[in-house]
């Protein structure tokens, strides 16, 4: 079975401090957890404009900001702000009862082509 169709534990909880984020791979893909407000959120730990690693970004009062171009993004919902018609794919995630962060990732639409 694949990552796309099952829960993946990637990290513990208390890795992450709340305003942090970190990349890791996931059935070969990158995933961003970022931590906001107790909350986790897990993107492509790409940027869509240019795939150059979100993670070497800057995560600032819940806005991520790629290093390359400074496409910024809504760090809690992956919208874009700059630009507005950008987004990051988000991916499920869930706190298991041992504390582990685990992520599934959602399938890529073929609409969904990186600029």
């Amino acid at each position: 079975m694949s990552a796309t169709d099952e829960f993946v534990p990637i990290a513990d909880a208390d890795e992450l401090w709340d305003g942090e984020m970190e990349a890791y791979d996931v059935d070969g893909e990158e995933v961003l957890l970022v931590k906001l407000d107790g909350r986790f959120h897990a993107y492509d730990g790409v940027c869509p404009h240019q795939s150059v690693a979100l993670v070497e970004g800057e995560l600032d009062d819940g806005v991520l900001t790629c290093r390359a171009h400074e496409w910024q993004f809504d760090a809690a919902t992956g919208a874009g702000i700059n630009p507005s018609n950008a987004a990051l794919r988000r991916h499920e995630v869930r706190v298991t009862e041992d504390g582990k962060v685990a992520v599934r990732l959602c399938s890529r639409s073929p609409a969904a082509a990186r600029q």
